[in-house]
This record gives structure tokens, C-alpha cells and sequence, in this order.
């Protein structure tokens, strides 16, 4: 048995201690290494609303103190009526980036597509200038050609505006057809479009580009889904993240949606999860 002094036995235990902080930092860099600079990613949330009913639950200026909870530096942003939008750009215009949505009221998403009414009331609103797409609509493959579609989609095609579009791929592909000019933002990817299905369609068409929120098969018991993968791999610079704010109730869930949106992205490529996070939207955009 060796025998030695307090001093050289002082020394070793720390010695040992040093070591074994040492190897718990580089197994905890191992295991977090992937997800921790995900968490660091800037966020631009191409799906919120700020609709009528959240006016007096949220003034602007607490909407904005969500945001920067969930770490949302940039939002896309529109709302029934467009006033609520107007609202949110008018306080952080290097922050909101407005779209056009054709309701005046609810009542208004199952019409608008042949209503008279609705197109005076986008087109007296575009005067504004501040506007880079007309949606987030509602429509079916069926009105795909309406009055009020086709002249918007002439608008869009003439301001260089996006279609934000929440559609089945049936009326997406029929979009493709008809407007080939126009680009297209498809929100929530279809609702239930399948990944391979998506990937079909961006191979279709260069204008076309994808909206993720309420999308919960992309991620399930915390793992990337390998079709969704292999999707956001192939296509980096066509996908964007969002929220979608349709309810005020679904404010109180921003955080946590960025939280789980940041651990799939944390599963990817950083190059691409900042594509996917911000990047695309700030390009297609504006970067304030």
C-alpha cells in the first residue's frame, strides 16, 4: 500500500475531479452539441394572425413580448379584418411583415373567391404598398377560376406578391396550371399533404414554396420523420416554419411550439435548419 501526504493526496483528487469534469463536458457536448445551437436559432414565423378577437386580450405591444419569448424575431403576419395586421406593422414595421388576407369578416372565407365586394376591398387596401401577398385564403379546387382568384392572381402576378394559400395539393396543382407566373406559399403543407407528395410538387413548379405550422407529423415522439427528411434535404431553400395564431388561445401555445419546431430543426443540418428557420423568409421578404 502506498503511502503518501495530505498535499499529494489533495493533488490527486483533484486531479481526478478535473478529469472527470473534463469527460462529463465532452459527453454532454455529445449529447447536447446537436440541439443547443438550435436553440440559438433566430426564428421567422410565417404563419401568425391577428385577428379581431385578439384585439383586447393582446395589445400589440404584448403580442410582440410573445414573440420575443418564443425567440420569433420576424413574423408573417395576417388577419380578419386586415386592420389587425396594420395594427402589428404600425408598431414594429422592421418586425411584421404584412399580408393581404381577403376577409373582412369570417363570413367572408366561404364567398370571397366570387364576391365583387371583397376584390374593391383588396385592391383599395393594396393602395397601401405595404403588402408582399394576398392571404392566407381558404379555397377549394372547384373556385380555383372564380372572378375575384383570377384577378387577384393578375395582382400578384403584376406587384410581384405571393399567394399564401391554405388548399389540398388538388388545388395546388391546379394553382400550378392556371398561374404559373405567380409564386405560391402553401400553408401548413396541405394540412395532410404526405412529405413525398410535397416534394413532387416543388420538383413541379420553381414558385412554389412550403409552410410547416400545425404540421405534427413532421416530428413524432421527438424524431424526425425520415420522409420529411429527406424532403427538407433535398429542397432547403423552398420550406419555412410558422405558428399560426387562428385562435387567441393559440398565443398561449407559441412558446412551446418553438420549443418542439427548434428540437426537429436541431436534427438537421445547420446549415439547413437556418434555411428552414429564417434564411428562406428573409430572402423571399426582406431583410429589414
Amino acid at each position: 500500500m502506498e503511502v503518501v501526504g495530505n498535499g499529494q493526496l489533495w493533488k490527486r483528487g483533484s486531479m481526478r475531479i478535473g478529469w472527470r469534469c473534463i469527460v462529463y463536458g465532452l459527453l454532454l457536448s455529445g449529447l447536447l452539441g446537436v440541439t443547443a445551437p438550435a436553440q440559438e436559432l433566430p426564428i421567422f414565423d410565417a404563419h401568425i394572425h391577428y385577428n379581431r378577437s385578439d384585439w383586447d386580450v393582446l395589445p400589440p405591444g404584448q403580442v410582440l413580448a410573445v414573440l420575443d419569448q418564443a425567440g420569433v424575431q420576424r413574423a408573417l403576419v395576417s388577419s380578419t379584418p386586415d386592420d389587425g395586421t396594420v395594427q402589428l406593422y404600425e408598431a414594429a414595421p422592421q418586425r411584421i411583415v404584412p399580408f393581404l388576407r381577403p376577409y373582412r369578416t369570417r363570413e367572408d372565407m366561404g364567398s370571397w373567391h366570387s364576391d365583387p365586394a371583397v376584390q374593391a376591398y383588396v385592391e383599395e387596401r393594396l393602395k397601401r404598398g405595404i403588402y408582399k401577398g394576398i392571404g392566407e385564403f381558404h379555397l377549394s379546387a372547384t373556385y380555383a377560376e372564380a372572378p375575384t382568384v383570377r384577378r387577384f392572381a393578375a395582382l400578384a402576378a403584376q406587384q410581384q406578391l405571393f399567394f399564401y394559400a391554405h388548399v389540398d395539393e388538388a388545388t395546388i396543382e391546379k394553382f400550378l396550371r392556371l398561374y404559373p407566373q405567380v409564386r405560391i406559399l402553401w400553408a401548413h403543407a396541405g394540412m395532410s399533404a404526405p412529405a413525398a407528395t410535397v416534394g413532387r410538387l416543388l420538383e413541379q413548379s420553381a414558385n412554389l414554396w412550403v409552410e410547416l405550422s400545425m404540421r405534427f407529423d413532421i416530428a413524432v415522439g421527438d424524431r424526425l420523420d425520415p420522409a420529411w427528411r429527406a424532403v427538407f434535404l433535398r429542397y432547403p431553400d423552398r420550406f419555412m416554419v410558422g405558428t399560426d395564431t387562428w385562435t387567441t388561445s393559440r398565443w398561449n401555445e407559441l412558446v412551446s411550439g418553438m420549443q418542439t419546431i427548434r428540437s426537429w430543426l436541431a436534427q438537421l443540418p445547420r446549415e439547413v435548419a437556418e434555411q428552414i428557420a429564417y434564411r428562406n423568409a428573409e430572402r423571399l421578404f426582406g431583410n429589414p
